[in-house]
């Protein structure tokens, strides 16, 4: 017969613990705060450990998330769009009532990369106008997003590109976003991403590489998007083929 603590005891003990939070959870609104590990290992009558081992399954799952020397809350729920369509990200946001900001890391023009001047049909060597921005949900960073632009639209660089929107600047320089495509990918947050949306390294991300060309047809935008894996989904609609 296993004693207590071994692995046919112990797995049971967080299990059960886990799935009762996550019926707590359930009906709890986001940043609402869980009992302490300490708490619910009296609680469930187990070691902390045990108590431990539960919640860290929720934070992997990303339904909590923990903050030093504060405790574990109940996380937000994940931002997300149609994988058929391109909606302003601060206007997804608002559609799911939630508050979308910027943090701008850097704007510049620079030598476009290879990968830029082949989306952007530019000769090597040429310039773009280059943007990075972190972007946020109710202040929870979900994206670290990197834009490249024809240096025609230069004047991006002087908009506020923390609380408007980079959209609406094209417009208002005469270049409208109008079509576009992207490929998505899985990746692992770098030291950098890390850094920037407050995960660890390694994190599993979304990553998507988009082009989006204007109301003439013309390349304006290369973007890659790294976002949180755990804060961001994409809903598809599909059609099913029979053969």
């Amino acid at each position: 017969m296993p004693t207590r603590g071994t692995q046919p005891d112990f797995a049971p003990r967080y299990h059960t613990i886990e799935q009762a939070l996550r019926r707590r959870i359930a009906g709890l609104q986001p940043h609402a705060p869980l009992p302490s590990e300490t708490e619910l290992a009296r609680e469930f009558e187990v070691s902390r450990m045990t108590a431990r081992s539960a919640v860290l399954r929720l934070v992997a799952d990303g339904l909590v998330y923990r903050e030093s020397g504060r405790g574990t809350f109940v996380a937000p729920p994940p931002s997300g769009r149609r994988a058929d369509s391109l909606v302003r990200f601060s206007e997804e946001m608002r559609r799911q009532g939630r508050l979308p900001s910027s943090e701008v890391v850097a704007r510049e023009r620079r030598v476009a990369t290879a990968a830029e001047a082949e989306q952007l049909r530019l000769a090597t060597g040429t310039e773009v106008v280059a943007v990075e921005r972190v972007r946020l949900a109710d202040g929870t960073p979900v994206a670290r997003e990197r834009s490249a632009f024809p240096v025609a639209v230069a004047a991006l660089l002087e908009r506020d590109l923390a609380t408007g929107s980079l959209h609406e600047a094209l417009v208002d320089l005469g270049h409208t976003p109008s079509f576009g495509h992207a490929v998505l990918s899985a990746d692992s947050a770098t030291n950098e991403d890390a850094e920037l949306l407050g995960l660890a390294r390694g994190t599993a991300l979304l990553v998507e590489r988009r082009l989006i060309l204007d109301q003439h047809g013309d390349p304006l935008e290369s973007t890659e998007s790294r976002y949180a894996g755990e804060r961001y989904s994409l809903t598809v609609t599909f059609d099913v083929e029979h053969g």
